[in-house]
């Protein structure tokens, strides 16, 4: 027999309240500011590393190596 609407959404609700139990103290602004932080300099430097697997020009390898560096002194500043 097919189970209401309610009563599953009273399971939902019972199952996403224990999750959160588990889930610990919700992080700070603070914390989650880092963490996008570090995380958009992650993404910029698989990026700029992929770019200059396949670059060309002397002038743009130089540019990315660059950026390269500066977004990794970037990350270590994080950490």
């Amino acid at each position: 027999m097919a189970r209401g609407f309610e009563s599953k959404d009273v399971e939902y609700q019972q199952a996403e309240a224990e999750r959160m139990r588990h889930a610990g103290p919700a992080p700070s602004t603070a914390e989650r500011e880092s963490r996008a932080k570090r995380r958009t300099i992650e993404l910029a430097l698989t990026r700029a590393r992929g770019d200059l697997a396949v670059a060309r020009s002397d002038a743009y390898r130089r540019m990315l190596a660059d950026a390269i560096a500066a977004l990794e002194r970037q990350l270590e500043q994080i950490t």
